[in-house]
């Protein structure tokens, strides 16, 4: 008995000992819980938009979405007609009456009367377009316009039927990382579906070509045949038209390039409103900055847009920027690289105004400018502007317009660019664009072109 007695004592102790040491430390943290789950219960919910609400984190269901939008894109098939003047070979292969050319590409439906945002590519030189809905009714469409600078087109079926049509999204709005959708007719497949996340932004694929590119880069799979699709967000807005890949072999390699929804938009609708594209212009040349180039110029800045030089009665030469001023940003959107900044100036029209914020003299300056419009054309596929008075005389010219950019492929080769001057087309002295109107490509017998470094060459067909 007397050895039970001591251990109930400090067995009683310590309980009493457990119990304060409890209520001094414990209770606190216990209460502490429970306010921070209180509080936390009664919070907003936050979703990450790119992603299903009703599904677990990282767990995405897309099929709302394609059902959504699947109804809305099309299969375009281009039919085109050999010319009958063939040589003697193809017509004793195939007589007097040659086979039609077959291309097929994707559409975009756009509206509910049936009008069809697609690449240019998509339906170039196309003698009958026929247009295939995800139900496998067939319609006949006509060609609206193009423009080949961005590779859009636009359709519309004929007829009076109405069609499910996708609605545009914002895509300046999309993030990098975020699930997209591309939904179009690879190899003939009706109605294909990838996913993939946004890679990049204002991408160009090619810097040398003096084009406007500025694509939307995904990793979702496109392959030959996507080219007009569509690409979606998770809202089933579309935010871009499935344009290209970049493979050595044709096939998608990993990545796929969309223009972004907000450029076709202002294509589409210039197109039906004017008939052409109406671009609103800064008017400076130069180049993006990188540490490089930082460098070279003697700058501290390694991001940002360098004026060089300012086209003679444009907004940014009215506004007051000067050469050697960096354009930050335009509207507030950052500009990194040269695409940033010709992407979001695609989507403006001549009389829009920008905020510009640049750096001058290591100054941070901001002015409006109203863009405006250069007037230009294609011709033999080249595209050409009228020379000012002063370009005239800085090249001791009294004729001639300018070659701002050249896809043809033979002239190309000779050295003809970005600079050459064309001076006469059969002969016959050009000093206007519009003067290029008479000339039909099949009319053309010879071209006097000035090199940039003056030489002059003949080309004859």
């Amino acid at each position: 008995m007397r050895k039970i007695i001591p251990l109930v004592v400090v067995a009683l102790i310590s309980s009493i000992a457990s119990y304060f040491i409890f209520e001094k430390f414990q209770a606190p943290t216990q209460s502490t819980q429970q306010t921070y789950t209180s509080e936390f219960s009664t919070s907003p919910r936050m979703v990450n938009t790119n992603f299903s609400p009703n599904s677990a984190a990282f767990e995405v269901d897309f099929t709302k979405t394609v059902e959504k939008v699947i109804d809305g894109v099309v299969h375009v098939k281009n039919i085109g007609h050999y010319d009958r003047q063939q040589t003697w070979w193809m017509r004793s292969l195939y007589g007097e009456r040659m086979p039609d050319k077959v291309g097929t590409g994707s559409g975009v439906v756009v509206s509910p009367d049936g009008l069809i945002i697609t690449n240019n590519h998509v339906i170039d030189e196309a003698s009958t377009i026929e247009i295939t809905t995800n139900d496998n009714k067939t319609y006949e469409a006509e060609l609206i316009g193009t423009d080949a600078y961005t590779d859009i087109a636009v359709l519309k079926i004929k007829g009076n039927n109405r069609f499910d049509y996708l609605t545009f999204g914002d895509s300046d709005a999309t993030n990098v990382g975020e699930w997209v959708l591309a939904l179009g007719n690879p190899f003939n497949l009706n109605s294909t579906v990838t996913a993939g996340i946004i890679s990049a932004k204002s991408r160009d694929l090619n810097q040398r070509d003096q084009k406007n590119q500025s694509f939307i880069q995904t990793d979702a799979a496109v392959n030959v045949g996507n080219s007009g699709g569509a690409l979606v967000n998770t809202q089933g807005e579309l935010v871009g038209i499935n344009t290209a890949i970049t493979s050595v072999g044709g096939g998608f390699v990993g990545y796929s390039f969309a223009v972004p929804s907000n450029i076709a938009r202002k294509v589409f609708e210039d197109i039906l409103e004017y008939g052409n594209v109406q671009k609103g212009l800064l008017g400076v040349a130069g180049r993006a900055l990188d540490s490089k180039i930082a460098e070279q110029l003697d700058l501290n800045e390694t991001e940002g847009f360098y004026i060089q030089t300012l086209q003679e009665g444009m907004g940014a030469e009215s506004a007051g920027l000067a050469p050697k001023d960096i354009i930050k940003s335009v509207d507030g959107n950052k500009i990194n690289k040269f695409s940033d900044l010709t992407g979001y100036l695609s989507t403006k029209r001549p009389g829009d105004q920008v905020a510009v914020d640049y750096i001058r003299d290591g100054v941070r300056k901001k002015v409006t400018v109203e863009l405006k419009k250069l007037k230009r054309t294609f011709f033999h596929n080249m595209e050409l502007k009228n020379l000012n008075p002063k370009e005239k005389k800085e090249r001791d010219l009294e004729n001639g317009v300018e070659i701002i950019n050249n896809n043809n492929r033979t002239l190309y080769m000779y050295g003809i660019g970005e600079g050459s001057i064309l001076l006469e087309i059969n002969g016959q002295s050009i000093d206007d664009i519009s003067q290029l109107d008479a000339f039909p490509e099949e009319d053309i017998e010879s071209l006097l072109i000035l090199t940039p470094d003056d030489e002059r060459i003949i080309f004859r067909n």
